[in-house]
């Protein structure tokens, strides 16, 4: 029996893909960097760090900028923000009848938080956890063997809803159920 469902945020959750992509322009350009949408998108889903070592970015100060002002100019692009409404309604559905809820994504708290905010939905969910609350990205499963344990459910007791390639296979490696979601 399911007891707990656990979403990502980035792709699954919300389509972020072009709120990010127009905060993350943003912030590269002011640093002298062009970011393309195809680069971005094969980049999609990377935690921060994995994301400016493919990008070729290095020195840390530049890293720290590009970090700063896309946390400043993301929230300038929610109405770029394409909620999975169905989804939303099949947690608020298994939340309203006891089920355990959470969020576990490699995005940014602050970010992740805010755009939850904007969208009316952070008391749909008894936990959220991101990239600051573990050691190991995804593909790692540590994100959702930690948000299991914290939700005190086994993984046969769980369903994961992924998008990302890393996204799958840190749930198949969590031993939960998960289904793959497409916008």
């Amino acid at each position: 029996m399911i007891r707990a469902i656990i979403t990502d945020f980035d792709g699954t959750l919300v389509d972020t893909f072009d709120a990010n992509l127009k905060a993350y322009q943003k912030a590269f350009g002011e640093v002298g960097v062009v970011l393309s949408e195809e680069k971005y998108r094969e980049c999609f889903g990377f935690r921060f760090d994995r994301f400016m070592e493919v990008m070729g970015i290095s020195e840390k100060e530049t890293i720290v900028r590009i970090k700063s002002l896309k946390k400043d100019y993301y929230p300038l692009f929610f109405e770029s923000l394409h909620p999975n409404d169905a989804l939303i309604e099949l947690i608020r559905s298994f939340k309203c009848f006891g089920g355990k809820t959470a969020i576990a994504s490699t995005a940014r708290k602050e970010n992740l938080m805010n755009a939850l905010k904007y969208l009316g939905i952070v008391d749909l969910f008894d936990l959220i956890y991101t990239g600051q609350d573990v050691e190991n990205g995804k593909p790692s499963p540590e994100i959702y063997d930690k948000t299991m344990a914290e939700l005190q459910v086994q993984p046969s007791d769980t369903l994961i809803f992924e998008d990302s390639e890393v996204g799958l296979q840190a749930a198949k490696a969590s031993g939960a159920y998960f289904i793959k979601i497409t916008f």
